[in-house]
């Protein structure tokens, strides 16, 4: 085939970008999975990850950003089998077309996403997730009921949490297989025989909260968690349960069930000990104080209202009626004296004033002033004029009286 003078020249550039053109316009390729298995995985420090995926026949180039990278934190090694979402773009400066990824799961869980999608949206319209279902979880638990492998690294995270938190706690062990096809009738079991139908058949107390755990792993390793069997079991069960399956970011349909999810077993034993042995001794050592506050200030109120009492009987006694009225009669006698002795004293000025003029008044001080009164001998008449005088008279003085005769 002859080419054509009129066919236009492309720069590498210009036919590079109609091609990324191409390819980023078609909307099959920019919603697309890929499965293939890893190679040449780098991580480099700015955060991307750079990868190949390839089969027996062909290889793809695949990067994820560092956001992505860091929102969904894919376990990747080389040669894992994966399976890659993303959209196609082009690299220019290389010419080459590569797949930017933003999720990555393993191989085969894809069928399993759609089962967990799919149940999930059955239990919750059947009301199994609803928050109105949640119970909370006891503060100071005395039994804890844990349902988890007895060989397991989660049980012995968990008993090693409980002992430092509140060794007090009692622990009631329900072993189950937490993997495998066995797995899901064993952890409904176990779940029951926790409950207290079960354990007073039993002769036994049931346990105040039950906790449901198990370590990290695949999909295919946490499904017996996403078993409906499980699932309803744990909805149904009259304990309140704490579900710590896998690590942060693993989610199973249990998590939704339970009353509360905890990212981990250990956590799970966290929130189930919400008040530790050192929150109940600072706890105990405020109750000791608020007591005592309490007693000191019961007994303050009651020994100021003994005295009050004690005043106001003593207030209304007899003895003190009779000291009051003695009181009374010692000042009513003090005022008698007081009084008596003022009017005494008052007569006493008023008998000496009249003493006074009368001995002003008096004869005989008169005669002592060399005054004399004359008398008649006859008839003893004082003699007040020269006519009275007749016969024999006495005339007294001073010192004495003496008779005279007048001669006419």
């Amino acid at each position: 085939m002859q080419p054509s003078l009129f066919t236009e020249t492309l720069t590498v550039s210009q036919l590079t970008f109609r091609i990324r053109k191409l390819l980023e316009d078609n909307p099959e390729l920019q919603d697309v999975w890929v499965t293939g298995e890893v190679s040449n995985l780098s991580r480099p420090a700015s955060g991307h990850i750079y990868f190949t995926l390839k089969d027996k026949n062909a290889s793809l180039r695949c990067v994820m950003w560092k956001s992505d990278a860091a929102r969904t934190r894919p376990n990747l090694q080389d040669g894992a089998a994966v399976e890659a979402h993303g959209k196609i773009a082009v690299y220019e400066p290389q010419g080459q077309y590569q797949l930017i990824v933003n999720l990555i799961r393993p191989k085969g869980e894809g069928a399993l996403f759609q089962e967990f999608a799919r149940l999930k949206a059955q239990l919750e319209a059947e009301g199994l997730f609803d928050p109105e279902r949640k119970r909370p979880i006891p503060e100071l638990p005395r039994r804890i009921g844990v349902v988890t492998s007895a060989t397991g690294a989660a049980l012995r995270d968990i008993l090693n949490t409980l002992r430092r938190r509140l060794p007090l706690v009692e622990v009631i062990l329900a072993p189950a297989p937490v993997q495998g096809v066995d797995a899901p009738p064993a952890l409904v079991n176990a779940l029951h025989s926790l409950n207290p139908s079960t354990m007073l058949r039993a002769g036994l107390q049931s346990p105040d909260v039950i906790i449901l755990a198990r370590g990290g792993g695949s999909i295919e390793d946490l499904w017996a968690f996403n078993d409906e069997r499980v699932v309803r079991a744990v909805a149904a069960s009259q304990i309140p349960i704490v579900c710590g399956v896998g690590h942060e970011t693993d989610f199973t349909l249990c998590d939704f069930a339970a009353d509360l999810r905890a990212p981990t077993p250990t956590a799970a034993a966290e929130l189930a000990t919400q008040t530790t042995l050192e929150n109940l001794q600072f706890q105990i050592a405020d109750y000791q104080t608020r007591l005592a506050d309490l007693i000191s200030s019961r007994v303050a109120d009651h020994q100021a209202l003994i005295s009050a009492l004690t005043a106001r009987l003593r207030f209304v006694s007899p003895e003190r009626r009779i000291q009051s009225e003695l009181q009374l009669l010692d000042e009513l006698s003090r005022r008698a004296f007081s009084g008596l002795t003022h009017r005494l004293q008052l007569q006493s000025a008023r008998v000496d004033g009249l003493s006074r003029r009368l001995t002003a008044l008096n004869p005989e001080a008169i005669l002592s002033r060399g005054y004399a009164i004359v008398t008649r001998k006859t008839d003893g008449r004082v003699v007040a004029k020269v006519s009275d005088a007749k016969g024999d008279m006495n005339v007294r003085v001073g010192d004495g009286e003496f008779g005279v005769i007048r001669n006419s």
